[in-house]
């Protein structure tokens, strides 16, 4: 049996097993998905138990995105772009590393009919998946991406890799066209940026990378001053089928049935 897991902390929030044991049956592939709370001092006995193939793969979320990099004997280009990597796998008798996460934000940008092409963009928080969306949104066109983080020196060294992007003050909103967060805050009931948005005239996109809860406080304000809102589950989708063809060799369905399973419970 192939064993999976989804590795993070915090974990229950994840819908990851949920879509790969969908994924699984629906290919009849022997094999399980679950989810593992870890402490970054677990990293390489995770690592070991996919070089002795116990685990036969596993998918990367908060907060260590750049931890297991270092356990990494092979990796794709994207994760030497963006130093973030999300899948990792045993291949021909190596511990790889691969990033579908810019393959999941691009998907999600243009499934929903997002034109970013000249467009500004301002981005809220540095955490593991901002290098992804600034890979993304380099292949996308845009005009000027500015990120806030509330502790600039963590924002300092993302622009130390992508050094297109402007740093502006936690606090500032300045007023663009696109609007993401990327922080972990949303996560829990009534948590909050803190930030406000109703000085923004016209029409704006917010986009959060949360996909569980679906309206993040995030969202629910942007939506409340009448601005269009996208949260994560198209990303999320589109990463784990990235995910799964890497491990398989099959791209598996996204269709109706898919989004209600894992919705509609």
């Amino acid at each position: 049996m192939k064993n999976h897991l989804i590795i993070g902390n915090p974990i229950s929030h994840s819908l990851s097993p949920k879509i790969h044991n969908f994924w699984l049956k629906e290919n009849k592939i022997d094999g399980c998905y679950g989810k593992s709370l870890i402490n970054e001092n677990e990293i390489q006995s995770i690592i070991q138990k996919i070089k002795d193939k116990k685990i036969y793969g596993i998918n990367v979320t908060v907060p260590f995105k750049q931890a297991f990099i270092p356990f990494l004997e092979s990796k794709s280009e994207i994760v030497k772009e963006t130093n973030s990597v999300n899948t990792i796998f045993n291949k021909d008798g190596k511990i790889y590393g691969d990033n579908t996460d810019v393959y999941g934000f691009e998907k999600s940008i243009t499934k929903n009919k997002v034109d970013l092409k000249n467009k500004t963009v301002l981005i809220f928080g540095a955490g593991g998946v901002v290098p992804s969306i600034l890979s993304a949104l380099k292949n996308l066109n845009t005009k000027k991406i500015f990120l806030s983080n509330r502790t600039f020196e963590k924002a300092k060294l993302i622009k130390e890799r992508f050094n297109f992007i402007e740093l502006i003050d936690w606090g500032t909103v300045e007023n663009c066209d696109f609007f993401i967060n990327s922080t972990s805050v949303g996560l829990k009931e009534h948590e909050n940026l803190g930030l406000k948005f109703n000085h923004l005239v016209q029409k704006k996109t917010f986009y959060d990378v949360i996909y569980n809860p679906k309206k993040t406080s995030f969202l629910l304000e942007a939506e409340k001053n009448g601005h269009r809102i996208i949260n994560g589950r198209d990303m999320f989708i589109y990463q784990a089928q990235k995910s799964f063809d890497l491990w398989h060799n099959i791209t598996p369905k996204v269709d109706q049935k898919l989004i209600e399973y894992l919705y509609n419970d």
